[in-house]
């Protein structure tokens, strides 16, 4: 689809715009300036009159001459600065743009505007500040053109989570900590998470480990300098468990020497996605050290796409390792399902979930396929067919209805951009078992600290609003090589956030 705009000048104009195509038109081009023989054109015109912002958009298709015409009017209170008024300026936009696609597709975007990764921080937001319930909804419908079954799943989920972490709004003097283990025993196709074949790299394996414990200490030291606690501690990958069960057990010990008391951390987690990396050795060092939050994700009961994915595991493995869990003593267990692999469609899908109601794991997510730029999936898209979407939206109904009939609840959920069907990815838990890192991630209520191989971290500052992302390097080379300035400039950042934080509070 290639789609002309006139009367949009501002070259800051051309993301937005095109993020809202993409929901529509899986190949697309756009331009503000010029362009050879297009199908749409959309004359979009948008006026500042003091706090008034309107925007018109008419939309042109080529082929046929068939116009639609949307438009959008609103008086705001005074804008704090100018670049608060131009947000609204682009949500002008992007609203009227919605509406002329949606009437000339007759495709209907149940997050309206929304492109971001996490909406049900705008409900917390609004909440938060003293707008009622009602009032939040109606802003959400007619802003954003949400949804009324998007905006109550929103709300169920702002429900669990307060339910969950009643102080949630009251957590930025603590901190969370994210720990990256950068090993896999394979990489799936779908995947761009820092993952390395763990098989013949022990070399980079025990240098890595090297730069980890360094790292836990050197911040370890930090928090317990200023006092300041930890709310959860979440290891990821990778998969965790790729590394020896030796390996694991000095890590944790680390974890409990560096860290400030340790024993009232809320929750620790450790992924242990890959079944064919857990052995009743690890399960053990798990139980040693008290943890027993883990994940043993199947992805698919259909061993056709496990190995179509790259997974070198069976399904049999995967049952089998969450019964040894089980006996062992690991009584919060997650797994993760994946709606839309290469080759499944309805049926497939819902024989996922009938193995599923076998184990009845305490909390599930359910991802939607994101074709993510940089996977294998993405780079050879012919030959990873996948459902329509259609087929992609029943197939979400379907897990919201077994979830729901199962008795679990929505309590977290996030997007993101390539995702089949413009839907979401949500985490379900029975009641009391949500996990508290899953809801901090997502709301950015607190400062996630990043440690390890790939982790980012995301230092927040509750007097701005804003939020400084730093990553550290992604591959273990390159980790091994600088992990020590990586930790430096941590700690500066930790220092000045948490020095005008202190001395504002």
């Amino acid at each position: 689809m290639r789609i002309l705009f006139r009367g949009i000048e501002d070259e800051r104009f051309i993301r937005p715009l095109q993020l809202i195509t993409n929901l529509f038109y899986e190949e697309s081009e756009i331009s503000i300036t010029a362009l050879e023989d297009p199908s749409l054109i959309i004359e979009l015109i948008c006026k500042q009159d003091g706090n008034n912002i309107s925007s018109n958009a008419k939309l042109i298709e080529v082929t046929t001459g068939k116009t639609y015409e949307a438009n959008y009017a609103k008086d705001f209170p005074p804008f704090e600065n100018e670049k608060k008024r131009f947000i609204q300026v682009k949500r002008s936009a992007t609203f009227v743009y919605v509406k002329v696609l949606e009437e000339l597709t007759g495709m209907i975007q149940p997050w309206g505007v929304l492109t971001g990764i996490r909406p049900t921080k705008l409900l917390h937001k609004k909440l938060h500040e003293g707008i009622s319930q009602q009032d939040a909804h109606k802003q959400l419908k007619e802003d954003y053109l949400i949804t009324d079954d998007k905006i109550d799943l929103m709300q169920h989920i702002v429900d669990r989570q307060l339910a969950m972490v009643p102080d949630l709004y009251d957590l930025q003097n603590e901190v969370s900590i994210y720990i990256g283990i950068p090993f896999c025993p394979t990489k799936c196709a779908y995947c761009t998470f820092p993952a390395y074949a763990i098989n013949g790299k022990q070399g980079s394996v025990d240098s890595f480990l090297g730069g980890l414990h360094y790292e836990m200490r050197e911040i370890g030291r930090w928090l317990k300098d200023n006092q300041v606690k930890i709310t959860t501690v979440y290891y990821g990958g990778g998969t965790p468990t790729s590394i020896t069960a030796e390996e694991m057990d000095l890590l944790y010990e680390e974890m409990v020497q560096s860290f400030p008391d340790v024993e009232n951390i809320r929750e620790i987690t450790v992924e242990a996605g890959r079944p064919d990396t857990i052995t009743p050795e690890k399960l053990d060092v798990l139980k040693k050290w008290n943890i027993d939050r883990i994940s043993i994700n199947p992805q698919s009961y259909i061993q056709a796409t496990l190995k179509a994915i790259g997974r070198h595991h069976t399904v049999e493995e995967t049952i089998d390792k969450f019964h040894l869990a089980r006996q062992m003593g690991m009584n919060n267990i997650n797994m993760d399902l994946i709606i839309g692999l290469p080759g499944e469609g309805i049926e497939e899908f819902d024989y996922t979930l009938s193995e599923t109601e076998k184990l009845m794991p305490e909390s599930l997510t359910v991802h939607t396929l994101s074709f993510k730029r940089a996977s294998e999936m993405t780079k050879n898209k012919d030959k990873y067919k996948v459902a329509d979407r259609e087929e992609i939206t029943q197939m979400m109904n379907n897990a919201s209805t077994w979830t729901k009939e199962h008795g679990y609840v929505p309590y977290y959920l996030y997007r993101m951009k390539n995702i089949l069907g413009n839907l979401e990815n949500v985490g379900y838990a029975f009641p009391g078992q949500e996990s508290i890192y899953n809801i901090m991630i997502m709301e950015e209520q607190q400062t996630i600290i990043g440690l390890g191989c790939g982790a980012a971290s995301k230092f927040i500052d509750h007097q701005t609003g804003k939020i400084n992302h730093f990553a550290n390097p992604k591959d273990p080379k390159s980790y091994n090589d600088s992990f020590i300035d990586y930790t430096e400039k941590k700690i500066k950042i930790l220092d000045e956030l948490f020095t005008t934080t202190n001395s504002q509070s």
